[in-house]
């Protein structure tokens, strides 16, 4: 037994926190979004690197005007994975949609960063729409919150910002590249785009996100194998 993790998965409402997790774990992706009613807590079983790892995902959407973040979770009950292994799905040919989130979204709708209950975490996983740039902004402010209320002593857990919506390339509004070195470089975060709707690098993520928390948290575990998940500017350091 490889032992557990705590992650959660957040962001502003609509970029597709909930369809990361299900895609991950069940393999599918509602055609037709519909917000989260609360938050959802998954407790899959995966194997890295011939090792069983209990995780504890936190879906934090759901959050309307009026609610508190951190109420009372939905228990799901989730299926085994396998880290090691690939999927992806090639495109299936559909019209571009407009994917920007409206301006008005922002003021009032979505949920203060102040509220969320950030402690007692291992791992974070910040997501955003890469068409989006208020949810971007969005991202930076959970990043702050995160900082400001991690307990003096507490070990430093990983952030992964997650730009989904890959799949809506042509419509994004600002280039991967500046983006990634923004985020770690300057905000010493990890950074990797996905597409949930294509099951593009979802796996990839939560891969790469639980060999760094392991990194921190058994700097000299012979048995991780890291493929590049120990650069620097990969994990956040707070």
């Amino acid at each position: 037994m490889g032992g557990s993790l705590r992650v959660a998965v957040l962001g502003a409402p609509g970029v597709g926190k909930t369809a990361i997790i299900r895609q991950f774990l069940f393999g599918d992706y509602p055609e037709r979004h519909r917000p989260t009613d609360g938050p959802r807590l998954y407790r899959p079983a995966v194997l890295l690197d011939g090792a069983v790892y209990d995780l504890s995902i936190r879906d934090g959407d759901g959050a309307r005007p009026g609610q508190n973040p951190g109420g009372p979770e939905q228990f799901v009950r989730s299926p085994g994975q396998t880290l090691n292994s690939w999927s992806w799905r090639p495109p299936r040919g559909e019209e571009e949609r407009a994917c920007r989130i409206k301006q008005g979204f922002l003021e009032g709708e979505w949920p203060d960063p102040k509220d969320w209950s950030l402690q007692d975490t291992d791992a974070f996983v910040l997501v955003y729409d890469i068409c989006s740039p208020d949810s971007f902004d969005y991202v930076k402010a959970l990043r702050q919150r995160i900082s400001e209320t991690r307990p003096a002593g507490a070990p430093e857990a990983p952030i992964l910002v997650v730009g989904n919506k890959r799949d809506r390339q042509r419509l994004r509004f600002g280039p991967r590249r500046a983006l990634a070195a923004l985020v770690r470089r300057g905000w010493r975060c990890g950074y990797l785009e996905c597409s949930a709707k294509y099951n593009w690098h979802v796996l990839r993520l939560f891969r790469e996100l639980l060999r760094c928390a392991l990194v921190r948290a058994r700097p000299a575990h012979p048995a991780l194998r890291l493929q590049g998940a120990l650069h620097p500017a990969r994990c956040s350091l707070m």
